[in-house]
């Protein structure tokens, strides 16, 4: 098979060959090594590549198959981190000119899990200076492109991830998401990018053991990828006390599954935020395609009164919490946004804290009762279209300024101050030829629904084959 095409296929059919020993891990690693020095100058998705040390550890990988050892459900597959998690012996630098040289000397608890599970890390992916906004750029790195229009942001946080998976430089890739940062990429770039609830990506070491905002996940191409990868990256560990009890194993069941008669809640506008009308044409053809699955779809959506405001108090005291000691020490490093947030953190109050869980409590309550209705929310992952990829963020939508640098990521933090599992993939295009993603929200725990009706999604319509012209 041309190697270029071999890039492009699931990482599930990789993962059989590689079992299979039709291909090796090394041919393999070599494959999308050669895809990178084609395609990364132009999109700057892999920051910090060891092409020398991802080959070694290919032959090794190799070796041991041939010797009979048991070979783990990722065996083989590159992979590239996100330049947030620490990688133990990989310069990890949070897009921060604070951590330009940081090599951590451990690794964080999903990197751990990914290895063990054989996967092979290339090295890290790009990201907004730590993690802020849903514009990958930073002063170390610069800025990451859209591969359907290098002039456009790609989105992110986990926009490096994105963009190496819809260019064919990686089959799978973790992410992380606080208020989108895995959707609002997915989106962007044509791929499927999957917010877990709460736990069921353990998070360690973190600074917040129980905070609920922030959550690791997958990235991928196929509902069947990130299936394998969320199988590798679940299960409960004692050291995060909110781990999810259940293993991970559960996320290797079949996702084939009869939607005939499912209800399907349509969402327009989560209340009436402004939506970039191009992003509603685009998601007009997936309402369709869920009903032609057999689906019930009407047009509903919960009441979302009070989640602007829930999730930016507990975003600003989670930026003070991780990032306050980096202000006190280097102020002058860091970028006006993110002092922006951590000082909202710092003004924050007991009543203001308490306020916002009782509210975010009466929400979630809110979207309990909508599901009892439902069981699937779909709504718009992003509020309008990749935009130019030198402006920092959009300061207004359809004529409606946005009073801070996140207001127009509200149609995913919306849903992620709910705490359901959420999902983001692709749906259509605008006429300019950029991608739109549907988002489709889950009840509480229940990511293997998700997979499933993404997978019948995807077949029904093969909006995700469409690949950036960039990719080659």
């Amino acid at each position: 098979m041309d190697t270029h095409e071999l890039c492009f296929l699931p990482a599930t059919e990789l993962a059989a060959m590689l079992r299979a020993r039709a291909i090796s891990a090394y041919e393999l690693m070599q494959a999308h090594l050669e895809q990178i020095a084609r395609i990364n100058p132009r999109v700057n998705a892999i920051v910090t590549l060891l092409p020398e040390q991802a080959l070694a550890q290919a032959r090794a990988a190799d070796t041991a198959l041939a010797r009979g050892e048991a070979a783990g459900p990722l065996h083989g597959l590159p992979i590239a981190h996100k330049d947030m998690v620490r990688t133990r012996g990989i310069r990890t630098t949070f897009g921060s000119p604070i951590y330009r040289d940081f090599v951590p000397d451990a690794d964080d608890l999903i990197v751990e899990r990914l290895r063990q599970a054989g996967a092979i890390a290339i090295g890290k992916t790009n990201v907004p200076e730590f993690g802020a906004g849903s514009q990958t750029f930073n002063p170390v790195f610069g800025a990451t492109r859209n591969p359907y229009d290098a002039s456009k942001t790609c989105g992110g946080s986990s926009g490096g991830a994105a963009v190496a998976l819809a260019c064919g430089m990686l089959p799978i890739a973790d992410g992380s998401d606080v208020g989108g940062s895995l959707r609002n990429p997915a989106s962007y770039c044509n791929v499927i990018g999957l917010r877990p609830s709460a736990g069921r990506v353990p998070s360690y070491p973190t600074a917040m053991a129980w905070a609920t905002l922030g959550v690791d996940g997958p990235m991928a191409r196929t509902a069947g990828d990130v299936a394998l990868l969320l199988s590798a990256m679940a299960g409960p560990d004692p050291r995060a006390p909110l781990s999810i009890a259940e293993p991970g194993a559960i996320f290797t069941r079949p996702l084939d599954r009869d939607f005939r008669g499912v209800r399907v809640a349509w969402g327009h506008d989560l209340g009436g935020l402004p939506i970039d009308p191009r992003v509603t044409a685009a998601l007009a053809p997936g309402r369709a395609a869920l009903a032609a699955l057999g689906c019930a779809v009407d047009d509903a959506e919960p009441d979302f009164s009070d989640a602007d405001a829930v999730f930016k108090i507990l975003r600003a005291w989670a930026f003070e919490s991780g990032r306050g000691a980096d202000l006190a020490a280097h102020r002058a490093l860091i970028k006006d946004t993110v002092i922006w947030n951590i000082e909202q953190g710092q003004r924050l109050s007991g009543p203001q804290l308490a306020w916002a869980e009782r509210k975010r409590t009466e929400l979630y309550g809110r979207m309990h009762a909508f599901f009892e209705r439902y069981e699937f929310l779909a709504l718009p992952a992003t509020q309008l279209p990749p935009f130019d990829v030198d402006q920092p963020y959009p300061t207004a939508i359809n004529g409606v300024a946005m009073e801070t640098y996140i207001d127009w990521m509200r149609s995913c933090y919306y849903v992620s101050a709910t705490g359901l599992p959420a999902i983001s993939l692709p749906c259509g295009f605008t006429p300019e030829g950029l991608p739109v993603g549907l988002q489709i929200v889950g009840r509480h725990r229940d990511e293997l629904g998700l997979l499933q009706l993404a997978h019948a999604f995807e077949q029904a319509t093969g909006t995700w084959r469409r690949r950036p012209p960039l990719a080659g």
